[in-house]
């Protein structure tokens, strides 16, 4: 049997056979809606769809949400929503990663959990990017491993929430 349960500005969970089921948000910035066709040889050849797909095969326990944005005040939104009703993030801010102070603040001031992700090594590419301002506000930093990225971050996320309850 499942169930929903809803508080107003609480965590929303889903209990199924009386377990709780973790509520993750994965929030995608600009240009990763071009996974698969954008430089394939850094990023893949998979679209971010299929591969969110995969991950909530691959974790059938686990409630996912996804969102994605080119626009840095829906990402902030975004992040202020799911923020009061999620047991984690994974946040892959792209570009906005080494510039933006307001998503930084916005990750500040929420209570769910942020795991900061890329899937190229960021300390690997131009100078530039060595740099996250968002790193700062968030539990981890998981990058270099490709679309792999999100599932060690799923995982670090589980094991978190784990790690709360005992």
């Amino acid at each position: 049997m499942n169930r929903a349960t809803t508080y107003r500005g609480e965590l929303h969970h889903t209990i199924k056979n009386n377990y709780i089921m973790m509520r993750i948000e994965i929030i995608n910035g600009p240009n990763l809606n071009l996974l698969g066709k954008r430089e394939p040889e850094k990023y893949g050849h998979s679209s971010f769809e299929d591969y969110f797909s995969e991950l909530k095969s691959r974790f059938p326990d686990i409630i996912f949400e996804y969102f994605q944005s080119n626009i840095e005040g829906e990402l902030i939104d975004e992040i202020q929503k799911s923020g009061f009703s999620s047991d984690g993030i994974i946040l892959n801010a792209g570009g906005y990663t080494h510039t933006s102070v307001s998503i930084t603040d916005a990750i500040a001031a929420i209570k769910s959990t942020v795991i900061e992700v890329h899937i190229t090594n960021i300390s690997a590419r131009e100078d530039f990017r060595h740099t996250s301002l968002i790193g700062r506000n968030c539990a981890g930093s998981i990058s270099g491993f490709g679309l792999d990225s999100y599932r060690l971050a799923v995982e670090a996320l589980i094991e978190m929430n784990n790690s709360k309850k005992k």
